[in-house]
């Protein structure tokens, strides 16, 4: 909070530099900080209009008058005794000075902004722990992070929504990364584990789809033990979401624990992933796959390339099913009944999704 001591140390400052005389005045009148000590502990008359007025500055009785604004709001006005061009320059920047100490102090002492520049990697590691000893936020605690991420707009009240779920008097942190984006920042106890973990991403799923009525994505990241690890878990629930939308596009609930084989080739380069694709197919297009041949590889995937087993579920006669699968290796050089030519198919059809999806983004 920006106090009345504050300021006065700053119009001080201003008066030593440029032997003006400076006021601080609220909105109402009241000097809150003065150098001219016939203003001091007075209430100046016409500041209520001025503030109230479109005018950011203004020449009354020999002095400039100036708004200094918070957000969209006139908040202080700046008095310089004096009607010349050196007062008026004056004035300007001690308004202008006194506007970024409010944006300072109000990103300083504020538990949102200090999430929200912990997220963006942008404090230093002193700065973290001072100001979340300030702030009275525990350093060294479990938490992680959630990445919500609705097809609605901010102004429906989903933050709202989910500050019911999860009560500010906790001390669990909410907040908005872009328009379409929120962040949880939760505290677990000691016992929490990935089952809790992926029960309360499912509780956030479940309570913003029935409120809202639209698609929401739920993503977690890994668990951290320090503050100065937050990033790193918030960049972890960005790219399970990505990773999801890739390899999972039916799936809302993501944990970057069970992102399996997907995390892998998320970060393979595109020129390799181009080279492991062509030598899989062998020069087949990926496209030519009718959806009955790729329903065939993947229910034989879900029963460990057991062909009967594999027939049963797709009701077909076990014959029937390995003369596909005779003919699939006749076209493809696969033979999908072998262990290392069934991972290398799935393999390969994972990275051909990943390099449609970064061709296409």
């Amino acid at each position: 909070m920006l106090t009345d001591q504050i300021l006065q140390n700053t119009i001080d400052g201003f008066k030593t530099i440029t032997r003006r005389e400076v006021s601080v005045v609220e909105n109402e009148g009241r000097v809150v900080a003065t150098t001219d000590e016939g203003l001091a502990d007075s209430v100046v008359e016409g500041v209520e209009a001025f503030m109230s007025s479109p005018a950011e500055s203004q020449l009354v009785q020999g002095c400039q008058y100036f708004k200094v604004f918070d957000g969209s709001a006139a908040e202080f006005a700046i008095i310089v005794r004096g009607e010349d061009e050196e007062a008026y320059r004056i004035g300007k920047i001690a308004a202008f000075h006194i506007q970024c100490l409010l944006v300072a102090y109000k990103e300083r002492f504020n538990p949102d902004n200090f999430i929200k520049n912990l997220l963006s990697d942008n404090l230093l590691l002193a700065d973290i722990s001072a100001r979340a000893k300030k702030l009275r936020i525990e350093n060294e605690t479990r938490r992680v992070v959630y990445l919500i991420e609705t097809d609605i707009d901010k102004d429906y009240g989903v933050i709202e929504l989910l500050r019911n779920i999860f009560p500010a008097k906790t001390k669990d942190f909410i907040a908005d990364v872009d328009e379409k984006s929120i962040v949880l920042v939760k505290e677990l106890a000691q016992t929490d584990g990935t089952a809790e973990i992926e029960r309360i991403a499912n509780e956030i799923h479940g309570t913003l789809s029935a409120e809202t009525l639209c698609k929401v994505f739920v993503a977690a990241g890994s668990v951290v033990e320090d503050l100065k690890n937050i990033s790193a878990s918030y960049n972890e629930a960005k790219m399970s979401l990505e990773v999801c939308k890739i390899f999972s596009p039916g799936k809302f609930v993501i944990n970057f624990s069970g992102l399996g084989i997907g995390r892998l080739i998320y970060h393979m380069s595109l020129p390799a992933c181009k080279m492991f694709a062509d030598e899989t197919f062998r020069g087949v297009d990926v496209d030519s796959f009718d959806e009955e041949t790729l329903s065939m590889a993947n229910m034989l995937f879900e029963n460990n390339l057991n062909v009967s087993e594999t027939s049963r579920h797709l009701y077909i006669h076990r014959n029937t099913l390995v003369y596909r699968l005779d003919r699939f290796y006749e076209q493809t050089g696969i033979d999908l009944r072998l262990f290392n030519d069934a991972v290398a198919f799935k393999f390969a059809l994972m990275v051909s999704k990943f390099i449609k999806y970064k061709e296409a983004h």
